[in-house]
């Protein structure tokens, strides 16, 4: 077996890193986990220029404003934009709540929704975790109370990430108290403007603001904005996450920050000699860089997967558990080569990679713990993997 992309995917990969890398200005730095909070109105005239160009959802069918792109065209546009650090991209949107639409969706949904996502007018939160339901999704405390035609939520979202920037969230809610915990959730589509709706900051230990809580304060929803079945939203949300966990992003932050610890590493000097030649600074790189590729692969299995019609749960889970993971090694195996400097910030004079390092360090972990931590990953894995008993 060959693992080759066909001469189009590279033609395509080529002119998408040539038209980033020119559209990005000289000095762009990007940030960590989310470039787009350096430059807010920089980020969204890139999404918009990424979707006249017909790159934000080429993935998507036509008929919702998409080219019927292969999954793994997409995950070439994903790899190439986490690479290269720059902003654009719609996670929420574009990855995971259009195609969940596409699946659960009524009609009027898709209308309403999609062709704004495509023509990047539009920006979405996950309104999925909890204060006191983090891993165990299914416990959250939420609450959605049918009035007339309406629903009345009250209840709070923690670890809300761009809810400050955000147009609309989709949301989970418990609409049975009487029904088992799966059972009486659920998926609605909520106005961030709406009354009642407090977005307070949630500032993280590398010092951004990405994350927010939500508050919902007797919040006034139309019950048509239900997505799938009333009571039934566990499917649907699921449905997200697997799409949510497929990402390539991990790999390819990872190979851009060892490709700067390599070349630092080369320049720099330790007892007369290039740091690259110490032998256990090669071993470090050569594992990490290893652990990156084999992600890299399982990434792009997922995408074959989903190519071939298939929903690839377990694979997901693979891929999200391994990619977050070789991350957090990675930035772990930068921070030990580049030694006590490498702990310096962005203001530091002194900071090699420009104080990056730092931000990378801390973010890693984070990685392992949104879209669902390794420990669920792992029970997902032996459960519906492995078939091994709950």
């Amino acid at each position: 077996m060959e693992f080759k992309f066909t001469p189009e995917d590279d033609a395509f990969r080529q002119e998408l890193r040539s038209f980033v890398q020119q559209e990005l200005p000289d000095d762009w730095e990007g940030g960590g986990r989310w470039p787009e909070e350096w430059d807010w109105e920089f980020t969204q005239d890139m999404r918009q220029k990424l979707a006249r160009k017909g790159w934000l959802t080429m993935h998507w069918p036509g008929e919702y404003g998409g080219q019927d792109a292969s999954p793994v065209r997409s995950a070439i546009y994903n790899e190439e934009l986490a690479y290269l650090r720059a902003p654009g991209r719609d996670i929420f949107g574009v990855r995971m709540l259009g195609p969940t639409l596409m699946i659960h969706g009524s009609e009027e949904q898709k209308q309403a929704h999609l062709p704004p996502i495509a023509r990047a007018e539009v920006q979405w939160c996950q309104g999925y975790s909890e204060p006191e339901s983090g891993s165990d999704l299914a416990s959250l405390s939420t609450r959605a109370v049918v009035d007339g035609d309406d629903f009345v939520i009250n209840g709070s979202k923690i670890w809300t990430t761009l809810a400050h920037r955000a147009d609309w969230i989709m949301c989970l809610a418990r609409t049975d108290t009487e029904a088992p915990k799966h059972r009486g959730i659920s998926f609605i589509l909520v106005d961030m403007k709406t009354p009642g709706i407090q977005v307070r900051p949630v500032i993280n230990m590398a010092g951004g603001h990405e994350f927010n809580e939500v508050v919902f304060d007797n919040v006034r929803v139309p019950r048509r904005n239900v997505v799938g079945e009333e009571n039934r939203g566990w499917y649907v949300a699921v449905t997200l996450l697997d799409f949510e966990r497929s990402g390539i992003d991990y790999s390819a932050i990872a190979r851009r920050l060892l490709d700067e610890t390599r070349d630092y590493a080369s320049e720099a000097s330790r007892d007369g000699r290039p740091l690259v030649q110490t032998p256990w600074v090669r071993n470090e790189l050569a594992d990490r860089y290893i652990e990156c590729e084999v992600a890299r692969l399982m990434a792009y299995n997922v995408a074959y997967l989903q190519g071939e019609g298939q929903v690839p749960n377990k694979e997901a889970s693979i891929s999200k558990v391994f990619g977050s993971e070789t991350l957090q090694r990675s930035a772990n195996s930068a921070l030990e080569i580049l030694g006590m400097y490498g702990a310096l910030g962005r203001n530091e004079e002194r900071a090699p990679l420009k104080g990056r390092l730092q931000e990378h360090w801390m973010i890693a972990f984070s990685h392992k713990i949104a879209a669902g931590t390794s420990e669920v990953q792992r029970n997902i894995i032996a459960g519906r993997g492995l078939g091994m008993p709950r």
